[in-house]
This record gives structure tokens, sequence and C-alpha cells, in this order.
């Protein structure tokens, strides 16, 4: 898949060393998919959740962070949208707004 908007990533990571070797897990896991729907990502994260919109939410970290992205399958895109905390996510009211 192709990774846009990793800057988010890379900035997130460097201001939250403790997350930055998850997140390079994740980011080489995605890199290497092709998927075609939400169940093919499934395989790779069973702890993947879909959200609406092309919406899929990450547990990052043993489920300390999470992190909201945009698939695009048809395309093979994964657009990052935000990360944070577990304990920052539970505050967002309706993540279709990220």
């Amino acid at each position: 898949m192709i990774i846009t908007n990793k800057e988010i990533l890379e900035r997130y990571s460097r201001k939250h060393t403790v997350v930055r070797s998850s997140v390079e897990k994740w980011i080489a896991q995605v890199a290497a998919a092709k998927w075609k729907s939400f169940n093919e990502l499934r395989l790779s994260f069973p702890s993947a959740d879909y959200a609406g919109n092309g919406r899929v939410i990450f547990n990052i970290k043993g489920n300390d962070y999470r992190l909201i992205v945009i698939v695009l399958y048809v395309v093979n895109t994964v657009e990052i949208r935000w990360i944070g905390t577990h304990a920052e996510y539970d505050k967002i009211k309706d993540c279709s707004l990220i």
C-alpha cells in the first residue's frame, strides 16, 4: 500500500519516542500489504476497526495508542489522519471529522 501523510507519524514518533518502533513496524507491514478489502486488512490486523467512510482505526503498541487512517483499496492507498494515545482517542466525539 502507498502511505500518504506519513509525516504525521514521523512528527508524533519524534515527540513520543516510546511509540517509534511500533509505528515503524506498522509502516513496514502496511507498505508491504496489497489489501483489496477490509476483510483482507483484518487478516493482517485482527484488532482493526472500521469506523465508516473508509476510516480504519488501528491499535498501536498494545492498544496504548490509536491510529486513524482512510484506506482507499482501489488505488492501494492508506492516508494517515491522526495518531494519539488511547485516552486522547476516547475524547474524540466523531472520528469522521478527522
